[in-house]
């Protein structure tokens, strides 16, 4: 083992909440370490949230250009050139990774390019990726260690050498024919894309509906809206054996209500879920506990169960979404200052950015019976929202839950812009205003946040 360094903290990760924590430590004054493996700044600007939503951005793009005759403008044929996507992303991603550089060296943070292994309660060494080691003894340890890919145990799925949301990001071609397994958010948004590049695309799914986290009537306006762009849903199909390789010829073998199935593919795309990064990293010589799942063990304060030690974001199974990381450093920073902030009761929105996104904050119908939480629910198709006149976008609906006591209890939007009308019911809901608040609002005209009038005019009386 190498001479040991001291620092008042060190952040094994450089995710949103750790990267956070990391700044506000040093710019207070503390000596910080953080290591990170290979993603400076984390998943979300290198290989998830933003590369994706740039190209899906791309996607669109293309999607709007091929019909643009609808709208009375004449344009010629469209081709996509993966390779000018590619490095479009790539443009971005490298800008963020710049930025993220910036921001450490302004800090006073150490960023430390290696991968971490814990030998002992807040002392980590650090296989450098330049070759080397380092040993860091912590007066705090803060665990950012995120999540990667599952692939589920299918006979040939591995042999197959499927992408994953990483490689398939990287690719410079358009697949003849991409098969994605997972009709979850990535999966899907990624068959839209895919297909608006000029792939055709399967979507299969062993679960009867597509974003089974969401209500039916979600469920069934997402699959109505890829299905008119020509995305082939397989539902109910469990997938027993896949053939080939990636790239070249895939064929997987599936098993469904009417018997098995053939589905012949260039490509295929895993989709299935995440893995938190939590094996073979020494916790155990730590002192941290794992969940029955895999993640980290913690209270409603991120603290893990070795003393001066703490999770951050997904693998200490906070909900998988950036701004959830950054909240989670919100709640050590508060509580390291003698606060008593809390994960527990938080809200958390998210969208899906498929074309129309979806947005969603608060309970779901299935939520609330499952809760006990009585509700009444008011819904307005967006072609009733006179903006999506001007647009022709039409597709999708607002959903609203209230309470007995007239407060918003969830919110749930299909449709164009969801994200940001989501945030105006969302901010109602933090503010604990009653729903009449958005009924009688006087809202700008024509927006799409202006629907918000007409759907919480609909919300029904109270019973008795």
């Amino acid at each position: 083992m190498s001479q040991a360094e001291s620092y008042d903290a060190v952040v094994v990760g450089s995710g949103e909440g750790g990267k956070y924590l990391a700044w506000h430590l040093a710019e207070a004054g503390q000596k910080v370490a953080v290591v990170e493996r290979r993603w400076i700044g984390g998943s979300c600007p290198n290989i998830n949230c933003l590369p994706s939503k740039n190209e899906i951005w791309s996607a669109g793009v293309a999607h709007t250009v091929a019909g643009a005759a609808a709208y009375g403008v004449t344009a010629g044929p469209v081709t996509v050139d993966m390779g000018k996507v590619l490095q479009r992303k790539r443009d971005m991603v490298e800008g963020l990774v710049a930025f993220h550089r910036d921001r450490y060296r302004e800090s006073g943070a150490e960023l430390i390019m290696g991968t971490a292994h814990l030998v002992a309660p807040l002392t980590v060494e650090v296989a450098l990726n330049d070759g080397g080691t380092r040993t860091l003894v912590a007066g705090k340890l803060f665990l950012n260690l995120g999540t990667q890919a599952s692939v589920p145990p299918v006979a040939g799925l591995a042999e197959a050498k499927p992408l994953t949301n990483i490689e398939l990001l990287e690719l410079d071609r358009v697949p003849q024919h991409l098969i994605v397994l997972g009709g979850g958010y990535v999966g899907l948004e990624f068959a839209q894309a895919y297909r608006r590049f000029g792939s055709r695309v399967t979507v299969i799914e062993r679960g009867p509906r597509l974003a089974a986290r969401e209500d039916p009537d979600v469920s069934d306006e997402i699959q109505r809206v890829l299905q008119a762009e020509q995305v082939d849903v397989l539902l109910s199909a469990e997938v027993e054996r896949v053939g080939g390789l990636s790239g070249r010829q895939v064929d997987v073998q599936v098993r469904t209500a009417v018997g098995q199935r053939m589905v012949d593919g260039s490509d295929l795309l895993v989709a299935a879920g995440r893995t938190p990064n939590t094996q073979g990293i020494g916790l155990e010589a730590a002192g941290i506990e794992l969940d029955e799942r895999g993640y980290i063990r913690v209270n409603d304060r991120l603290e893990t169960t070795a003393a001066d030690t703490w999770a951050i974001g997904e693998c200490a199974g906070s909900p998988q979404f950036t701004h959830m990381s950054l909240d989670d450093f919100r709640v050590i920073r508060d509580n390291l200052a003698g606060g008593q902030r809390s994960t527990t009761g938080r809200m958390v929105p998210y969208c899906m950015f498929i074309d129309p996104p979806l947005a969603r904050v608060g309970l779901d119908e299935a939520q609330a019976r499952a809760a006990g939480v009585a509700v009444r629910v008011a819904k307005l198709p967006a072609k009733a929202v006179l903006r999506t006149r001007t647009t022709s976008q039409t597709a999708g609906f607002m959903k609203a839950l209230v309470d007995d006591d007239d407060r918003i209890a969830g919110f749930g939007m299909l449709g164009a812009e969801a994200g940001e009308v989501m945030a105006v019911v969302q901010t109602a809901m933090a503010a604990k205003l009653p729903y009449t608040a958005l009924r009688d609002a006087i809202l700008a005209h024509p927006t799409m946040a202006e629907g918000l009038n007409a759907l919480f005019g609909k919300v029904p009386a109270k019973a008795g």
